[in-house]
């Protein structure tokens, strides 16, 4: 049997396979291997493939299934704070785009239409590149991730919009008002229908899925409803990919949704692995030889004016300087909707041949780009913003009073881990303020929270935030090159503040000691505790071991770090080859066996290995206290030695406290930690 799509496909793959290989050694992403594939599989060089539009529609199922994981990744509050950034930040970029190209098509000679086409070949970004790259990299969810993803939610869009706007510009459309009335009426019956199953049917239909326990019925849901929907408005004339977006999103509402996405994620790898190839096919290889010198000129105009371009769109919705360069950078390609907009183009005689060969190499270059443009983003921002950045200047802070707190907390970022730390702290009567660079959540936050708007990267940041007067600074934010910019600016300020950091990776950890921050909490390894913790609970096994367990592991772990984060001949490298010591504070209880006796009797030192070193009382610190001093219901204890002992005895001072004004004043003075 004769399969001739198949033994093009198998062919891809293998090539694909040392490609990427190849690549990997020279430290390039798998993207561009895969858009090199492409290229030497494409009909200019080796011409493996003949039949490329049958590649090119097996594509686009991969681009469709990236933007489904994308909605299935965004909560209700996540996609209620992206309203306003894909209406107003990507009208305005579209908007600009299309004035200023169609403005430069006039002055070299185009028509007004052509320039309004060109305009929009230009605007459009690829999804498909930019948020793969996103993902791989960990910053969906960073500011300018979300603004990345708003935008290209808007140009996927506005797709069908401009495919209508290619046969009226070059006079071809003969479209009655009757016919766009039923359209209109045709794609409001669809969608509210849709929106009727996703209220009425979704959950119930995904319970009787999840009911049967087949994992593969549970699959066969999923893609049914991701392609579905894409068929559905690629029907009323929309994308594909906004649909499977939509799709996500509605599953994304369902109790069942971290079921689902498991099980598509290798479909939607291999899918847009062909995305990648059947772009690097059109690259027209000869024709780049022989134009080889306007192509790169076109491509380096390409990518200067439209990060231009989409600065104000970021800018204006309150975003610092940084952001937008870094936004601006990361959609400076050519979107793969922009190669049906083309063809549509070549065919209604907006575009001639040269011109869209112009255009597809420069499209192609612009996307192999993409990764070291995103790469490269955040020093380039850094660079171009300087210390005067907008952000800089443009601090709110919501309190007067706050930049005269001293011994205070900084929070850096207001997600649900900055929420949980400024509620505690609060309750601890810790003076703290928060800044955070989405402008949304300051405005919600403003009359509820010290909150101010800003990038923390910035120096002057810093300064108006009280850094030097700090004595606590907590990192937890999303964007691994913020946090390291942070860390190395607020440790120039204040060599004494206490900095910790939050990040994805154990293999961060390190880089950020070395950078200046005295703890960094790995998301990953956390977690990995946390999973062996409630295992060893449903074994039954007594929380005072578990707790001793997750110590113990702490402490092998942070060190293993430190050691190698610190040079041999340092200081702080003969500390770490001390066992971890730390103090803590232990509240005693009422109903510890502790009250009532003296330091000697309880004998801490001998039996526990830990010894008090003060006692905080009626809001009064007492340090060294002496063997004859008694404990008393609600005493807050420092206890000195390693974290694992520490931990080990917390039980034996546990119990209710009796609510006094003893209790109520202990947050006011605290013990100063030795530096």
């Amino acid at each position: 049997m004769d399969v001739p799509l198949l033994y093009e496909i198998v062919t891809i793959f293998l090539l694909s396979i040392f490609v990427t290989v190849t690549c990997n050694k020279i430290k390039l992403p798998a993207t561009v291997g895969f858009l090199l594939t492409g290229v030497l599989c494409g009909p200019s060089l080796l011409g493996i493939v003949s039949d490329r539009d049958a590649i090119d529609h097996v594509a686009e199922i991969g681009v469709a299934m990236l933007l489904f994981t994308i909605g299935m990744e965004l909560s209700g509050e996540a996609l209620n704070r992206l309203k306003r950034p894909v209406f107003l930040g990507g009208s305005l970029q579209i908007g600009l785009t299309v004035l200023a190209v169609m403005g430069l098509a006039l002055f070299g000679g185009y028509t007004y239409q052509q320039g309004i086409f060109m305009g929009c070949l230009v605007a459009l970004s690829s999804s498909a590149v930019v948020l793969r790259i996103m993902q791989e990299r960990g910053s969906t969810n960073t500011p300018t991730g979300r603004l990345s993803l708003a935008i290209l939610v808007f140009q996927d869009i506005m797709v069908a919009p401009m495919l209508l706007c290619v046969p009226l510009l070059s006079g071809t459309l003969d479209l009655s008002l009757k016919d766009a009335l039923f359209s209109t009426l045709w794609v409001v019956l669809a969608l509210g229908g849709v929106l009727l199953f996703a209220r009425f049917g979704l959950d119930r239909l995904m319970e009787a899925v999840v009911r049967t326990r087949t994992r593969e019925i549970l699959l066969l849901t999923t893609l049914g409803l991701c392609l579905g929907m894409a068929l559905l408005t690629n029907t009323l004339g929309l994308s594909l990919s906004l649909g499977a977006f939509m799709a996500g999103l509605l599953l994304a509402r369902s109790e069942y949704s971290m079921s689902v996405i498991s099980g598509i994620l290798p479909y939607r790898d291999v899918f847009m692995s062909l995305f990648f190839i059947s772009v690097g096919m059109m690259l027209n290889v000869d024709f780049f030889g022989q134009h080889f010198f306007s192509i790169i000129g076109l491509t380096a105009l390409f990518i200067v004016v439209k990060s231009l371009l989409t600065l104000p769109a970021v800018l204006v919705q309150g975003y610092p300087l940084r952001a937008a360069i870094i936004t601006s950078l990361s959609l400076a390609q050519v979107g793969e909707f922009g190669f049906v907009l083309a063809a549509s183009g070549l065919s209604a005689g907006l575009f001639d041949m040269e011109a869209y060969q112009n255009f597809l190499d420069v499209s192609v270059l612009t996307m192999m780009l993409t990764p070291g443009l995103m790469l490269i983003a955040p020093r380039l921002a850094d660079m171009l913003a300087g210390q005067q950045s907008a952000s800089a200047q443009a601090v709110q802070e919501s309190d007067e009073g706050e930049s005269h707190l001293k011994d205070h907390l900084i929070i850096v970022g207001f997600g649900i881990s900055g929420k949980h730390l400024a509620h505690v702290a609060k309750e601890s009567g810790i003076e703290y303020t928060i800044l955070e660079m989405n402008p949304e959540t300051v405005s919600r936050y403003r009359h509820k929270e010290p909150i101010a708007h800003g990038d923390a990267s910035q120096p002057v940041v810093l300064e108006h935030l009280g850094v030097t007067r700090a004595r606590v600074l907590v990192i937890v934010i999303s964007d691994p090159s913020a946090v390291r910019a942070i860390t190395i600016e607020a440790r120039r300020f204040n060599p004494n503040l206490h900095i910790i950091a939050r990040t994805r990776f154990v293999t961060e950890v390190a880089a950020l000691r070395q950078l200046g921050a005295d703890e960094v909490i790995a998301e990953e390894f956390e977690t990995s505790i946390e999973i062996f913790t409630r295992v060893l609970t449903q074994y039954l096994v007594p929380r005072q071991d578990i707790d001793t367990f997750a110590a113990r592991i702490r402490q092998e772990n942070y060190r293993m770090i430190r050691r190698m984060s610190t040079p041999e001949d340092s200081l702080s490298s003969t500390i770490n080859r001390l066992p971890d010591m730390g103090v803590q504070a232990v509240r005693l209880g009422a109903a510890s066996p502790l009250c009532g006796q003296s330091l000697a009797q309880s004998e801490l030192r001998r039996r526990h290995a830990v010894t008090v070193i003060a006692i905080l009382r009626e809001g009064i610190t007492h340090a060294s206290p002496g063997a004859d001093d008694v404990f008393e219901p609600g005493d807050v204890v420092y206890l000195f030695g390693k974290t694992d002992k520490i931990i080990a005895i917390t039980p034996l001072f546990s119990g209710p406290v009796r609510a006094s004004a003893k209790s109520k004043d202990s947050g006011k003075e605290q013990l100063q930690p030795a530096r």
